[in-house]
């Protein structure tokens, strides 16, 4: 296991409202949202395992889809995005 924070994509669909605003919730507090159901954020794996339990509790596997992808470093060096936000990067410095 490691402390260093790696890129996550995160995606969803549910058919159900109540889930989706919770779902839109859960993940505000640890990315970025990029797309309607599509958020980016740097994480290290006790924050993505500690997010994938939360989310377990909200999505019902009957109904719902939910998608989490880590990304390689070789990944993001390939990665392309058009329009107005680029790809999520891993601040170099932070303030405390």
């Amino acid at each position: 296991m490691t402390n260093e924070a790696m890129l996550v994509v995160i995606v969803y669909d549910t058919p159900d409202d109540k889930r989706r605003r919770r779902l839109a919730r859960l993940l505000e507090d640890v990315a970025d949202r990029v797309q309607w159901s599509v958020f980016e954020g740097w994480l290290t794996t006790a924050q993505i395992d500690d997010c994938w339990q939360r989310l377990q509790q909200v999505v019902c596997a009957d109904a719902d889809r939910l998608r989490l992808y880590r990304v390689c470093q070789y990944c993001r060096d390939a990665s392309r995005v058009l329009g107005q936000q680029q790809l999520e990067q891993l601040a170099e410095y932070w303030i405390v």
